[in-house]
């Protein structure tokens, strides 16, 4: 029989354990929360880590908050907890991607503690796919890609993309020289926008279009003012907030919304600023809400934006085509629904609220089986793919309707009009995202579980096995 002082030692060293699992449980969801990943994915992952650990899910309590994570173990005899702040919260789609693959290898290749401790320690040090200029040009030339999408010709491509990239560049160059993100956001806003519109004096100034080669005049010139700022459109963050309130993640869920909306608030202020010191009139209301460039337009340009958004969020090259191919769809799909007969095209005639819901919804379908055959993420793929649906004229319009407001009867109902459909097309755009993923996720869940169990059936096998031999060798 052991003796007082071995028993104490033996639960002291039960107790250390337990805490060091209770640690990694907690920092893995950290990790996740501040990668942007949404809830339903955190808690997917944190229970497969809870049955790496050897911890019993009955006995787990866990909190997810949007600035901190809290773990309880408990059972008859003992409580443990542990709370641990996510000081940031950066989108990195390689590191959500690395954590769901790090937990099912742990669990097939039995890891020690250690050794998945020094995986989570490696996370820090993730190697990034791209650099600063590299994410900031992929990124102006989505903002271009939007451009393509408004109507614009190629000159004005070109001229947004620039735009788009110095500001994009200057937002990464604040945030790193520790500018609070929200001035960094207006302030490139400002800048990005100003820059726009010095551009458009190529065309239309007559003594500057006059000394210009042909191929720079563009026909456009305004639409480079509404897609240069795109690129702090927050995707992830909105799309996120409808999937975790639709997954009673509420209070995650209403605090991504309000940042998402403090963010729209930033940028807009840095657009008005830049429109009320430049005196750029309302050109947006005679823009046509009608697509009229060639399909073949709208699909290179679904293409560019899509690819260009996922550099931002470090997503990993390998998968690129694949986004290409994903906004290609999600954007023809989009518009076949939404134009028709009505507006001279082929299409549903549905409108673009509906056509947003369909080319959303049926890229998040794709997704849900590409995430399979790619063993990546399904937001990773999703969300870039109908980054470029975003109804970029109707914020404009709405923006403009605010700041034009005189007084006379009916602006604030038109203003309010243009913001309402804009916001329901987003809010669709997110709910097409994230809603055929929770159904299929919950689908495919037994499918998962049985694969979990198989591997922890074969890893306990595996350890009986080792213990025999270590018996035996004695």
């Amino acid at each position: 029989m052991t003796n007082p002082i071995e028993r104490s030692t033996e639960r002291a060293m039960t107790e250390q354990e337990l805490r060091m699992k209770l640690n990694l449980l907690v920092r893995t969801g950290t990790i996740l929360m501040e990668s942007n990943a949404d809830c339903n994915r955190i808690m997917r992952n944190l229970k497969r880590c809870m049955a790496f650990l050897g911890l019993p899910e009955e006995y787990v309590h866990i909190h997810l908050d949007y600035n901190i994570i809290m773990i309880n173990i408990s059972d008859e005899r003992h409580s443990f907890s542990k709370y641990q702040r996510c000081t940031h919260h950066n989108i990195e789609f390689s590191i959500i991607s690395r954590v769901s693959k790090i937990l099912w290898q742990a669990i097939k290749e039995d890891w020690s503690l250690e050794k998945y401790e020094e995986e989570l320690d490696a996370l820090q040090h993730i190697h990034k796919n791209y650099t600063p200029w590299m994410i900031a040009t992929a990124a102006g030339f989505a903002c271009g890609g939007f451009c393509v999408q408004f109507g614009c010709d190629w000159p004005a491509f070109f001229y947004a993309s620039i735009a788009a990239i110095l500001g994009f560049r200057l937002k990464m160059w604040m945030g790193k020289a520790g500018v609070n993100n929200y001035v960094g956001i207006g302030v490139s806003a400002f800048v990005a926008t100003i820059l726009a519109w010095l551009t458009s004096f190529l065309s239309l100034n007559p003594e500057v279009a006059a000394a210009i080669p042909a191929f720079m005049h563009s026909n456009t010139p305004y639409h480079p003012l509404m897609a240069c700022t795109l690129f702090i459109v927050p995707g992830v963050p909105l799309i996120n907030f409808v999937s975790d309130m639709v997954s009673d993640y509420v209070t995650v869920g209403i605090t991504r919304a309000f940042t998402t909306l403090m963010m729209v608030l930033a940028m807009s202020f840095g657009i008005a600023l830049a429109i009320q010191i430049c005196g750029i009139d309302n050109f947006v209301k005679d823009l046509s809400m009608t697509p009229h460039n060639t399909y073949i337009d709208y699909a290179v340009a679904a293409a560019i934006s899509a690819m260009g958004f996922s550099t931002i969020y470090n997503t990993p090259k390998r998968i690129l085509p694949v986004l290409a191919i994903s906004g290609i769809i999600a954007v023809c799909t989009r518009n076949f629904v939404n134009l028709g007969p009505s507006n001279g095209n082929i299409g549903l005639d549905q409108g673009i609220i509906i056509g947003s819901l369909v080319g959303s919804a049926l890229i998040s379908i794709i997704a849900t089986k590409l995430m399979h055959w790619h063993h990546i993420p399904h937001q990773v793929i999703a969300i870039p793919a109908v980054i470029p649906m975003i109804p970029g004229v109707l914020m404009y319009r709405a923006l403009f309707g605010f700041i034009d407001m005189t007084g006379v009867v009916g602006e604030l109902t038109v203003a309010f009009n243009y913001a309402t459909k804009a916001s329901l097309v987003i809010l669709f755009i997110a709910l097409g995202v994230a809603i055929p993923n929770i159904f299929v996720r919950r689908m495919i869940e037994p499918k998962s579980k049985r694969k979990l169990l198989k591997l922890l059936q074969e890893r306990l096998a595996k350890q009986n096995d080792i213990t025999k031999l270590n018996e035996l060798s004695k």
